[in-house]
């Protein structure tokens, strides 16, 4: 195979992955105003995800992450819904389309406080994990960053 054939594969194969996400909506639920929230959306639909996002006051916020099943120290300052999951904090996409694609027995991905170099926070190489959050409050990490 030539390789132009293969850069013109690869270019198709990634257009057809991201549209595979652009299908699914993420709900996003945060406080008027949050900076790095807007940072996390636009990082979501550049990966081809569609976002509907909506202001809530901190103590509804607050009561929409603890229907989710979150658990205080898995928090962050905004909280998504995607698939039957929840989605909280600055959860890299590439982890929101695995979990997507893997389908795991949890409620969803958390990324909690707001590290500085996850999606929305700027550029830093400070480490931080994203957990999956299980059913009964239990988290193990997912993945590490920087990769």
């Amino acid at each position: 195979m030539t390789s132009i054939r293969k850069t013109i594969l690869a270019g198709a194969f990634a257009l057809l992955s991201n549209s595979a996400f652009a299908s699914e909506t993420v709900s996003v639920f945060s406080t008027s105003g949050c900076g790095c929230c807007i940072g996390w959306i636009k990082h979501l639909e550049e990966a081809g995800f569609t976002v509907d996002a909506k202001n809530l006051a901190m103590a509804d916020l607050w009561a929409k992450k603890m229907e989710a099943g979150l658990k205080e120290g898995q928090t962050s300052c905004h909280t998504g819904f995607v698939g039957g999951y929840v989605v909280e904090g600055h959860v890299p996409a590439a982890e929101v389309k695995r979990l997507l694609t893997e389908k795991p027995d949890a409620i969803g991905l958390a990324v909690p406080d707001m590290p500085m170099g996850s999606p929305g926070m700027g550029e830093s190489d400070e480490p931080y994990d994203v957990l999956l959050v299980m059913r009964d409050g239990k988290t193990e990490t997912l993945a590490s960053y920087p990769k």
